[in-house]
């Protein structure tokens, strides 16, 4: 076989690969001699048929076969040899397309190789992280915040105000007719938790217990059930109970509802809650810190396919930002921009620069890391867990995509603890306004 490079410019690669006709008539009958012994056909017996018969009834399919070997066979020693990685999957294609079996056959390939990525001295970087201490507001907030989702009910004298809890039974109807899943008993109804039908809470404000109020309503447009969907209805409601809030004592007893010891252990926890948060966010800041730090660090040639793909992609995506009810792919071809270019070159820079440093410092995610965040990932889907898991078992684009994230993370510990990182002592409002920057630029 004959390897002939006719393209070698910048990143981009092209060579002719010529199969002799001989060579591939050879793999032919190499087949053809291994699958001999097994194959039986009327007339002969197991093992005993001729090897021309057998080439005339499967020469076509095997030729096939044995040109795809032959030329991924060449292409995987080329790699190897050349050390070449291509960006993306080698276009290959046969330049002679009346081949005739006992020809040569040629074929073209072309690709873009990844580029050799620069040394990198990660311990040249400084970095400031930013550490914030939650005070006893922060505390007392959160725990504030707490106590409102312990919040109990007691019966009121009066009418049902917002904020109050109804007790009802209620019957709702389409013209005249009870519906499916439009009844119930006891049913409590925190008015102004919008947990119902728009008018529904609104109707039912100013009833007092023991009375009967039929509530008009008219179902969304987009209502989940179609058959629903725009219709008027009336609920035909009895009002049971009619209870105000009643707010949880911020006390031991509220500590012990949420598996605390007592106040101060709960006050404990919710301290550490709050600094693992502003930790996290922290975090992010000095990430997108190294990010910038990195960019202006090293500079290599970028394979242009994947600054493209890269550049479409978040031109497609800015799109359906600015037009949320634009759910289709039929709004025809969205122009990237040189912004979206220039974000495109430092995605697909980093992209391969990090990919590059955790290949060097052997990072793997593992399996357990994998599982976990498939795991997090199918709560996101009640009920529907175990269709999730072998979604992702089956589908090697969604694992890839949950699997990116994980990878790029570790690599960024790995670079936490190679750069010099000063920790700096600073307010809640201070990280907060640090956060917002990031999703401004």
């Amino acid at each position: 076989m004959q390897v002939t490079e006719t393209l070698n410019d910048g990143l981009k690669r092209g060579y002719t690969i010529t199969l002799p006709a001989a060579e591939l008539d050879a793999k032919v009958q190499q087949k053809l001699t291994e699958a001999q012994p097994d194959i039986e056909m009327k007339g002969f017996r197991k093992g005993k048929v001729p090897l021309s018969l057998l080439k005339r009834q499967f020469g076509p399919r095997l030729i096939g076969e044995a040109m795809q070997e032959s030329i991924d066979g060449a292409l995987s020693e080329h790699m190897e040899e050349t050390g070449d990685r291509p960006a993306s999957q080698p276009d290959v294609k046969m330049t002679n397309d009346d081949w005739k079996e006992g020809e040569d056959v040629v074929v073209s390939v072309s690709y873009e190789k990844l580029p050799d990525v620069p040394e990198l001295d990660a311990s040249s970087i400084s970095l400031e992280r930013m550490t914030v201490k939650a005070d006893e507001a922060a505390v007392d907030d959160a725990l504030s915040s707490l106590a409102e989702t312990a919040t109990d009910y007691e019966d009121k004298d009066g009418a049902a105000e917002e904020g109050d809890q109804v007790t009802i039974d209620f019957v709702g109807k389409v013209d005249g007719e009870a519906f499916e899943g439009g009844t119930a008993e006891d049913y409590p109804l925190v008015l102004g938790s919008n947990s119902f039908i728009p008018g529904f809470e609104d109707g039912l404000k100013g009833v007092k217990a023991g009375e009967e109020k039929a509530v008009e309503v008219s179902f969304p447009e987009e209502y989940q059930a179609a058959h629903l969907a725009g219709k008027a209805a009336v609920f035909d409601c009895t009002v049971k109970a009619v209870k105000k809030p009643k707010p949880a004592e911020i006390d031991d007893e509220l500590a012990k509802r949420f598996g605390a010891e007592d106040l101060e252990g709960l006050k404990g926890q919710i301290r550490e809650r709050l600094e693992a948060e502003y930790a996290q966010a922290a975090r992010s800041v000095t990430k997108r810190t190294l990010l910038d730090r990195l960019d202006e660090a090293v500079s290599f040639e970028l394979p242009p396919s994947l600054v493209d793909a890269e550049a479409n992609q978040i031109a497609h995506q800015l799109y359906h930002e600015e037009h949320p009810d634009d759910h289709g792919h039929d709004h025809g071809e969205i122009e990237t921009t040189e912004e979206h270019r220039k974000l495109a070159e430092r995605r697909v820079k980093l992209g391969l620069l990090l990919a590059d440093i955790g290949q060097k410092a052997e990072i793997k995610v593992t399996d357990q890391e994998m599982t976990q965040a498939v795991m997090n990932q199918a709560r996101q889907y009640p009920g529907q867990e175990r269709q999730f898991f072998e979604f992702v078992q089956q589908n090697p684009q969604m694992r890839q995509q949950i699997q990116a994230p994980l990878f790029e993370d570790k690599v960024i510990d790995h670079l936490f603890e190679q750069t010099k990182i000063e920790e700096k002592e600073v307010s809640k409002e201070e990280l907060e306004k640090a956060v917002e920057a990031l999703d401004e630029e």
